[in-house]
């Protein structure tokens, strides 16, 4: 984490026009994921003495209606859709010609970096592995599990390359393109369930996702500032999903569950987007006491180290999680059945193990997440030079760059980094990718974003 000192200063240096509450969202969301994760993470042994890797929920079907309120993923992406609003606007303010690659750029600069750095050193390792024939009981497991959460990476990439558009028609139309999104989600789905159009359902992962976004674009401008606004969200939301699932073909579970035949989670469905339109009318209705909470200085300097390394706690910590299961199985240590007794006593330790190896892989990998040093300030009597060629192409070059990266991440969240060298294969969408492929277009994609952003070079003023 960031040190104490920088932390305090941080703390110090924040303007009062800040709203600390949409940070404190940003770092509960990311941490229920984490802790639900390892709640959910069921190791056995079979009697062979092989590792089998289940879910929690599987084995105890109850308790998947606590997805209803730890299934947060959408309060991040409502958190994303504020942030990034504002962050275009002031860059399209202070930017002298096109924003949209240096938006990407600064956007993407903590998500993508810590991102590539997770995916070289488990490609290595993978690569490593595979050629010396080594392995143990849960490295086949490790290897598919732990880049499943890029899925999040990737469409996250899409919220940000789609910010620019649907920030127009956000300002032109308002609440009218949250609905019309919300409209062509429903519509996806009765294309699915009803009619049997094929492929079709892989449109919500842009819809559903998209329309929670909107909501953060409608929080910027604050439009869910009257409780009663965020109150009609909560309940219609929930009142759907609840109809949905009771009425409809939509499973109870809101993360995806293994061997289940419609899944709310991949691709997402209008059910999973009721879902977010509850949980951010209810995040919204506490506003009030949320802020009040990150207002005291202890829990603000928490929150801002928590902000400070959070991506690369998200992207390491099945990696911690596995490691911890690993050591239990290389000492012989009894794993209980799932929900059973002796699991639920023995799963706070290794909730706390898992915890304890993150905070190391943080403190070994936090640096990358750090963001880069701002440009420094132009000398006086300077102004911007016109005729840049680079400048006119830096927009569709970053455009390029954000969409092979997206496709890239996704594709390597489902194939993940076995089978490197048999050339192992996922469907994303309707395409059949490999790991390499995936990690190669990502890393291309990486740098052509990299590579996009306008450089401000100046000239002498005249006199």
């Amino acid at each position: 984490m960031p040190s104490n000192t920088r932390v305090r200063d941080l703390a110090a240096a924040t303007p009062t026009t800040r709203d600390r509450y949409i940070d404190l969202l940003r770092v509960a969301s990311l941490g229920t994921v984490v802790l639900g994760h390892w709640l959910m993470a069921a190791v056995t042994v079979d009697a062979d003495g092989r590792a089998k890797f289940g879910n929690l929920l599987a084995v105890e079907p109850g308790l998947q209606l606590l997805t209803w309120v730890l299934q947060i993923m959408p309060v991040f992406f409502f958190v994303g859709g504020f942030s990034h609003a504002l962050s275009y606007r002031s860059l399209a303010r202070r930017t002298d010609g096109p924003a949209y690659a240096a938006f990407l750029r600064a956007r993407l600069q903590r998500l993508l970096r810590p991102t590539m750095v997770f995916t070289a050193v488990w490609g290595a390792g993978a690569l490593a592995v595979q050629l010396l024939g080594g392995g143990g009981p849960l490295t086949d497991v490790a290897a598919r599990l732990v880049a499943q959460p890029l899925w999040f990476i990737g469409i996250y990439l899409a919220m940000v390359a789609f910010t620019p558009p649907l920030l127009r028609l956000h300002e032109r139309y308002g609440w009218g393109a949250f609905a019309a999104l919300v409209a062509a989600a429903a519509g996806v789905d009765v294309l699915r369930f009803a009619v049997g159009v094929p492929f079709v359902e892989f449109l919500n992962f842009a819809f559903v996702w998209l329309a929670v976004h909107q909501l953060g674009f409608l929080r910027a401008d604050g439009r869910l500032g009257a409780p009663a606004v965020p109150a009609a969200l909560a309940v219609a939301g929930l009142a759907s999903a609840a109809a949905l699932v009771v009425f409809g073909p939509y499973p109870l579970s809101m993360v995806g569950m293994p061997g289940e035949k419609i899944s709310n989670m991949s691709p997402p469905t209008a059910a999973l987007l009721c879902h977010g339109m509850w949980l951010v009318g209810a995040v919204e209705l506490l506003r009030g006491p949320g802020t009040r909470l990150v207002t005291r200085p202890r829990v603000w300097r928490g929150v801002i180290a928590a902000n400070g390394v959070a991506m690369t706690a998200f992207l390491w910590h099945l990696t911690a999680m596995l490691g911890v299961y690993g050591a239990l199985l290389a000492l012989d240590v009894p794993l209980p059945a799932p929900a059973s007794a002796a699991w639920w006593v023995q799963a706070p330790l290794r909730i706390a193990a898992a915890a304890v190896v993150t905070a190391l892989l943080v403190a070994a990998f936090r640096t990358v997440e750090q963001p880069a040093a701002k440009p420094a300030a132009k000398p006086a009597g300077t102004q911007p030079a016109t005729a840049d060629p680079a400048r006119r192409v830096s927009g569709p070059v970053a455009a390029l760059g954000v969409t092979l990266a997206l496709f890239g991440v996704l594709g390597l969240s489902m194939v993940g980094f076995g089978g490197l060298l048999e050339g192992h294969t996922a469907m994303l969408v309707a395409v059949r990718v490999t790991a390499p492929a995936a990690i190669v277009m990502a890393a291309a994609g990486w740098l052509l974003v990299e590579a996009a952003a306008p450089r401000h070079r100046s000239r002498p003023r005249s006199r």
